[in-house]
């Protein structure tokens, strides 16, 4: 065959087996595997703990790159006793890759109890936004777990270049009065803290005094700067509890009772 028509045939097999021969582009929203993993775990998370006047749960931080070491955070929630749930407080992904959530979600997949993901900033780079839709839900969404209502929310609003309005005061506002007769405590739960790089600082004060009309309101959890934190940012008896990066191998594990909550710092 002359060298011309081998270089013809090449470039046609090249065109017809393009496909097997080249994955997809990183940003490419195709997923595979589970999807709404946020609403099919909440479903599982009220009726595990419908009646229930003792919550414990379990507030881990950012997991972005390090994947074995949010497995091995897995495997030691998975030793704990009674958790009824975790909660993931954002940035699973890095760079916003799609690959980088459906890895993380497979690696949480292998918790024994059922989990939710908040949306981070690193979650928002890219395309990573759509992925998180599409792989767990909206970014702003509640919960009940017995008589506390979890409400979770996006804080990222730098990454939204303020063109939408984060934190969503018409989502807070609607939380208060949506099944209002099914909860008597409130922890609101968010990937970036007021005063975070990230968060809408204009709002702050805003922000704090709607979250104070919740019924009940226990504490915040948040995640994003990579350390544990206690804060009462300000000065009204809420605290902010922030929990650790997956690389530093710890988590917060929080128990709900009747009368009061405690807090543990867990290091795996």
């Amino acid at each position: 065959m002359k060298k011309k028509n081998i270089n013809a045939f090449l470039a046609c097999l090249l065109v017809l087996s393009g496909c097997e021969l080249i994955d997809y582009h990183p940003y490419d929203v195709r997923i595979k595997g589970e999807t709404d993993v946020n609403a099919k775990n909440i479903e599982k998370i009220e009726a595990n703990c419908k009646g229930k006047t003792t919550i414990r749960f379990v507030s881990m931080g950012d997991s972005q790159r390090w994947y074995d070491e949010t497995e091995k955070c897995v495997n030691s929630i998975n030793q704990l006793e009674d958790i009824d749930f975790v909660l993931h407080g954002g940035d699973m992904s890095d760079f916003g890759l799609t690959d980088e959530f459906l890895w993380q979600r497979d690696i949480m997949n292998g918790l024994k109890v059922p989990y939710v993901v908040l949306l981070g900033n690193h979650d928002c780079l890219g395309t990573g936004r759509e992925t998180y839709r599409k792989v767990f839900g909206p970014a702003n969404f509640s919960f009940i777990a017995g008589n506390v209502k979890f409400v979770c929310l996006n804080t990222n609003a730098l990454e939204f270049d303020y063109s939408e309005p984060i934190p969503d005061f018409n989502f807070i506002e609607d939380q208060l009065a949506e099944r209002k007769d099914e909860f008597e405590k409130t922890v609101v739960s968010m990937h970036a803290r007021p005063g975070a790089d990230v968060f809408n600082n204009n709002v702050c004060k805003v922000f704090q005094h709607y979250i104070t009309q919740y019924p009940g309101l226990q504490f915040c959890t948040v995640a994003h700067d990579h350390v544990v934190s206690v804060d009462d940012l300000f000065g009204d008896g809420i605290i902010y509890y922030g929990s650790d990066c997956m690389k530093h191998r710890s988590y917060l594990l929080f128990t709900i009772t009747p009368d009061n909550y405690t807090y543990e710092v867990v290091n795996f």
